[in-house]
């Protein structure tokens, strides 16, 4: 009876420190002291920081980049492990993907990091030689794993439920114990990689997929208890501008009984929506269940360059929202804001997470120089390998560094000097406010109407602050631009010793109200013909054609979307009229969708539309409307979907004179 007690004993005791590793006494401690300051950073104080507060790093493909070449040098230029440097700087937590089998049969790489658990072994060591304590990101997947896929490992394709929810338990198991044997800190576990309704192959949409799904992640958090019961277990997802579906997976994971502890959210700003709704989103999760919330991955650009020939995601212009300036200093800002909204704006609020910050280019030579490392070490985003897993992404656009300008160090490997913020934020940092960057201008006119350049911009300053400053335009062309017709314009000018830059649009004269709904529903009317789910004006600039705002839809059930949206005309002249219209969306199944016009009450004319894949707009246009002043007329578009989860995205709507044919 001892005999057995004791051996029960020594067997809780081996559970207890699974994950901590035993202190060697002849081992002097790595972990670097933080002592940072700055002359040219401004950065204030975040109050109410928890010494605990996560301040944490993605940073899965430094050995990839390393083997490609890449050396790493701190602020002063000195070569150093860059894990060091990161603790240094005030980085108390490394993330790490893990992929289960990132090679085909050959051998040969997936690229994006090739992150086994051999790769999570080697950062995991060096993570807690500098003692940071490392989040393992089980992707569940054999490469990437996001919302638009969430494929299974080759191995586990074609299991049942109750198969793979064993084989992801065992393999749990065995990674973290491998981490646990090599001596690895490990604070955090995280079950698959922004599960938006799906995780490894499992899919929400499909017959009980929500009790598929959450019973891999118990799966997952049973291994966790077992190997490292001191550990937080984390939950991801993406996209907090969709608080419907925010709610949504919290009650799942409750209903379900999923057993953990962090309800973690991606905000990248560009897509995302504000830092208010962030907050609020997240919040509520954490009260309504009681759970820890946090951020796992963001990230911003600090200049818009491409230093590695192979294109970046985030640039000047195109759908994204560019809250603050692409310069150090506004990549900075954004860290900066990020950490005092969890921190004071959030409820149980316990950290965040940059993502891929040590992810730069492998090197300036050339292409196809570039090309070689990525296929040969996985240093680029993938290999043209991952095409025998993923054809029909990686397998078509695998290249290099997509976020080579949102990294924290340069090009040639030197830490910037924003990575310094995540140590300056708990004292502040003062320096001059003085102008960090010039604020673009935008400008629409009528065809026809005057053209005229403003005399001042504004100016964003260190603090993130906005002053007004005179500006000199050069080389702006009015006339040429006023008689040109329907077409776009850049102007480049110098403001406070700085590039300063105007986007002219001139368009047709559109005679329908608030026509890109950027000031919500004002003017137009939507009426629902059935019951679904979501009708309403959303603010995410990557769904809109114009501006940041569009009209939404979605419906989950079978044949349940059927509705109009019209705006009534007012005083419009006598004359010949094109009606547009413009829409995007999937899921439809057989759908009727077209543009109207209703003259006195009656539909005088219609085209017709679709909707097909995400980010696919398809316009309907009514074209050679006659109309006569004093007439009733109204512009409309009718949406009919069977599909379950049928959803769309409604923009841009114009009337335009035939200019000919006005009077």
């Amino acid at each position: 009876m001892k005999k057995h007690m004791l051996s029960f004993l020594l067997a809780a005791a081996l559970l207890l420190s699974a994950c901590t590793p035993a202190a060697d006494p002849a081992a002097p401690s790595k972990k670097p002291e933080v002592n940072v300051a700055s002359e040219s950073l401004y950065v204030q104080k975040v109050d109410n920081l928890a010494e605990d507060f996560i301040m944490g790093m993605d940073a899965s493909c430094v050995p990839a980049l390393e083997n490609s070449g890449v050396q790493y040098y701190d602020h002063a230029g000195t070569e150093k492990d860059v894990y060091q440097i990161l603790s240094e700087n005030g980085i108390n937590y490394i993330r790490v993907r893990i992929w289960n089998d990132p090679y085909n049969a050959s051998g040969n790489g997936y690229g994006g990091g090739n992150c086994d658990i051999d790769n999570a072994i080697a950062i995991g060591k060096r993570a807690t030689e500098f003692g940071m304590k490392l989040l393992v990101n089980f992707h569940y997947s054999d490469f990437w794993a996001d919302p638009g896929k969430q494929m299974a490992p080759k191995a586990w394709k074609n299991m049942n439920i109750d198969q793979k929810s064993e084989a992801l338990y065992a393999y749990t198991k065995d990674c973290l114990q491998k981490l646990t044997d090599a001596g690895v800190d490990i604070g955090m576990v995280q079950i698959g990689n922004e599960t938006n309704g799906a995780l490894c192959g499992e899919q929400s949409s499909a017959l009980g997929g929500w009790k598929r799904i959450t019973q891999l992640m118990n799966s997952g958090a049973k291994a966790v208890r077992e190997v490292c019961p001191d550990a937080l277990v984390a939950i991801h997802f993406a996209n907090p501008e969709k608080a419907d579906s925010y709610e949504s997976y919290g009650k799942n994971l409750s209903y379900y009984q999923v057993d953990y502890d962090v309800f973690a959210s991606s905000y990248y700003p560009y897509w995302h929506g504000t830092l208010e709704n962030l907050s609020s989103v997240l919040s509520k999760i954490a009260t309504t269940y009681g759970k820890k919330v946090m951020i796992a991955e963001t990230s911003y650009a600090y200049t818009t360059a491409d230093t590695d020939f192979s294109g970046n995601t985030i640039g000047e212009g195109g759908g994204i929202v560019k809250s603050y300036p692409f310069t150090v200093q506004g990549q900075a800002n954004h860290i900066r804001d990020m950490i005092d909204t969890v921190a004071n704006k959030m409820t149980n609020g316990i950290g965040v997470f940059y993502w891929e910050g040590t992810w730069i280019s492998v090197g300036t030579e050339s292409y196809e120089a570039n090309k070689a490392l990525w296929e040969q070490q996985g240093s680029g985003w993938a290999s043209s390998y991952a095409a025998q897993y993923d054809p029909d992404d990686a397998g078509k656009w695998y290249g290099g560094c997509a976020v080579d300008n949102q990294a924290l160090f340069d090009e040639n490997g030197k830490a910037l000097e924003s990575l310094k913020v995540f140590a300056l934020v708990r004292e502040g940092n003062t320096v001059e406010n003085a102008a960090d960057a010039i604020e673009d201008t935008n400008l629409t006119f009528d065809l026809g109407s005057p053209i005229r350049l403003p005399e001042t911009v504004n100016a964003i300053m260190k603090s993130g602050e906005k002053q007004s400053v005179p500006v000199t335009w050069h080389d702006a062309d009015i006339e040429a631009m006023e008689s040109g017709g329907v077409a776009k314009y850049t102007v480049s000018g110098t403001a406070g010793g700085m590039d300063a830059t105007c986007y002219i649009s001139v368009q047709h004269t559109n005679y329908l109200a608030n026509w890109s709904f950027e000031e919500g529903e004002t003017g137009w009317t939507a009426t629902a013909l059935k019951t679904f789910d979501q009708l309403n004006v959303e603010d995410k600039v990557s769904d809109s054609l114009t501006g940041t705002k569009h009209y939404h839809f979605w419906g989950a059930a079978a044949d349940c979307v059927e509705f109009t949206l019209e705006q009534q005309v007012t005083d419009l002249p006598t004359g010949t009229y094109n009606y547009s219209i413009s829409v995007m969306g999937g899921d439809g199944g057989e759908t009727e969708i077209y543009a109207y016009v209703k003259i006195n009450g009656e539909i005088l004319m219609t085209a017709p539309t679709q909707i097909t894949v995400y980010d696919e707009w398809h316009t309907a246009t009514v074209a050679n409307i006659p109309y006569t002043q004093g007439d009733d007329i109204c512009v409309g578009l009718y949406v009919k979907c069977a599909g379950p989860n049928a959803w769309g995205k409604i923009d841009d709507a114009a009337l335009n004179a035939v200019v000919e044919n006005i009077t």
